[in-house]
Parts: C-alpha cells; structure tokens; sequence
C-alpha cells in the first residue's frame, strides 16, 4: 500500500509546485507591464515598507528574482534599519548641516555692493577682497552675483549707453534728417529739413527745408547751426548723427573746426539716436500731420514757430513738464481765483499754450 500511495504523492506535490510556478511567471509578468506604466521612482511611505519587509523576509536571497520596485541593496537597508530600530543618539547641529559652511553675510553685501558701484568682473572683485583682508573664491563670487540676480558673465566694459550720455549731456547735440511732402500740380514732392536737439535741455534748432538736399546745403545748415550756437552761448562738444550719405566731409569739418568731436552710430539704429528721433515724431504727430504743404515757404514758417513753441511753450516729461528754455528755478504758483488765464494761440489755433495775463 505504501508502494502505492508514495508516489501518488509526489506527483501530487510536483503538479502543484509546476502549476505555482506557473503562477509565479504569469505574476510576475503582469507586474514587469504594470511597472512599465508607472512613473520610473515610486515613493512608498513607512507603512508599505514595513509590509515589504514583513513578506520579503521569508524569502530570503529568493528576493532578488521578484522585487521589482527598488533594488535590492534598497531592500536590505530597509531591513537592517527596521531590525537596528532608531538611533537614540541626538544628531549635532554639524552632523545635520552637511557641506560648507554658508558664507557670511556682511562678505555677500559687500561683493553685491562693489558689483553694483563699479561693474567689476569677478576677479577685480576678489583683488578688492583680498585687499579688505578676505579670501574669496571665483565660484563664491559668481554664486553670490548669481543669487542677487546680478548675472552670470560679467561685462568687461560696465560703461553702458546710457551713463554716457548722462556724462556728456550738456555738451552734447543729435541730428538728423526729416521730410514732409509738398503738394504740387504733378504730384507730390519731399521736402528734407535737419534737426539738432541738445540732450541735456532738450532744446531743439530746426533748419530751413530743401527739396535736394545736397553735400552743400548740408554744409551750409552746419554754418548756421554753429552760427546759433554762439548767438544763444551754448557749447557743442560731440555731435552724434547717423551715416547717412548727406553728411559729407565738409559738413564734418564744420564742426570739427571748433573743437567738436564727431560721433557716429552704427548703421540701423535710431534707438541710439532716440532724443532726436523722439523731437522728429513730435513734430510731425503734433503739429505738421495737421497742415498740407504747399510751398517750401509754407513749411519754413510752420518749422520756425514749431521751434519756438517746442522750445519755450510745450511742456517737456524729461525737464519736469516744463519747456526746455525757462528760467532757473521752480515756477511762481499763480492763484488762480485772482489771475485769470490766457490761452495763446499758434498756426491757426492748432497750437495752444497757457499763461497768465499780464
């Protein structure tokens, strides 16, 4: 009878084991095409650990050939800290803090600062650093420009457009070429004129109009513009004007005569000549949009009192909207319930202006 019932037995056992490995391929299967449709880190708390662990341990070395979420060094050190339990050893603030040291803060306002003054590149910082007794790397350097947001890649020219501009204003004029068509019996014609402004005051000399603008009457409206200058005492020491074709030699050497310094801008770029491009869009949106040319007469007299107007009626944003001649010193403060106020006219009443009566 035993012959008999031993090895029903072990057939028994072996179709079990063969239909659980069975099993075992299918499940683990299922779970590899799972997982491919999970994110590539899956963040478990310490409850689903505890119950990893708790199964994972009753298999022994057996467990490499099915975890699948983490590795299995992973596994063996949720194991050993779960078997170790907590440390009771209270960590030190050094052991906490991992890595270097923060650096002070007095050094970071420091290096912000001498950025922010002077423009320097790292390594003239760290020069003047050294020289206040600190040393400070090239990277702490950088990292610091970085966190204030003072960029990566210093420049090595901190002189910007704009403070030169600032430190040659009251010496320094723009000019440039503007047009306005004419009405004729056969069609319509442009008529050029120049335009000077000086940066600092915003003052403005606009030239007499021309249909051919040649190398000559270029030159003749220098002479009369420098003829200006010494009737109103003013003083031209750099002269910015683009490189139109227009501005030949001579007109250069008008100014070059007297001292002044010619400075031309790279081509295609009227925002380096904004002052004087800005004067240009005023004229024609404020005052010569509103007439039709019909003579170069006409326009002549439109330019003369356009200027007088701009320079000493039209309120200006860059002079605290005052014009740009005006005596020194703020404006008395007109009571108005006893002054009563005039408005002045110009060019037909398109120009307004107010004042009080005399």
């Amino acid at each position: 009878m035993a012959a008999i019932v031993h090895p029903l037995l072990t057939l028994l056992a072996s179709l079990t084991r063969q239909e659980l490995a069975q099993q075992v391929t299918y499940l683990k299967a299922e779970n590899a095409i799972l997982r491919s449709k999970l994110p590539d880190r899956i963040t478990l708390n310490n409850q689903e650990r505890r119950r990893l662990v708790r199964h994972g341990k009753k298999l022994g070395p057996r467990i490499k050939e099915l975890i699948s979420i983490v590795s299995y060094s992973t596994f063996r050190r949720w194991v050993r800290s779960m078997e170790d339990g907590p440390s009771k050893r209270p960590r030190s603030k050094a052991e906490s803090k991992a890595g270097r040291p923060r650096t002070d803060e007095s050094i970071a306002d420091t290096i912000i600062r001498i950025r922010k003054e002077t423009g320097w590149g790292y390594t003239k910082i760290i020069q003047a650093m050294r020289r206040l007794g600190h040393r400070i790397s090239r990277q702490t350097v950088k990292n610091i420009l970085i966190e204030a947001g003072l960029g990566p890649d210093p420049s090595d020219h901190p002189d910007t457009w704009s403070d030169f501009l600032k430190r040659h204003a009251a010496t320094m004029w723009q000019c440039d070429f503007a047009s306005k068509r004419k009405w004729t019996v056969k069609g319509m014609v442009d008529l050029y004129f120049l335009v000077f402004i000086h940066v600092e005051t915003r003052r403005i000399w606009i030239s007499p109009c021309t249909a051919n603008p040649t190398g000559q009457w270029t030159t003749q409206q220098a002479r009369n513009f420098q003829m200006h200058l010494q009737d109103e005492h003013l003083r031209c020491e750099i002269l910015q004007r683009d490189q139109d074709s227009k501005y030949v030699d001579a007109f250069d050497e008008v100014f070059r005569s007297t001292g002044c310094k010619i400075k031309k801008t790279c081509a295609r770029s009227p925002n380096l000549q904004a002052f004087v491009e800005r004067v240009i869009q005023t004229l024609k949106h404020e005052v010569l949009n509103a007439f039709c040319i019909v003579s170069e007469k006409h326009l002549d007299h439109i330019l003369s009192v356009s200027r007088d107007w701009y320079n000493h009626r039209r309120g200006h944003s860059g002079r605290d909207h005052l014009s740009p001649v005006r005596d020194e010193g703020e404006p008395p403060v007109l009571e108005l319930a006893k002054h009563k106020v005039f408005c002045h006219t110009e060019l037909g009443g398109h120009l307004k202006s107010y004042r009080a009566v005399a």
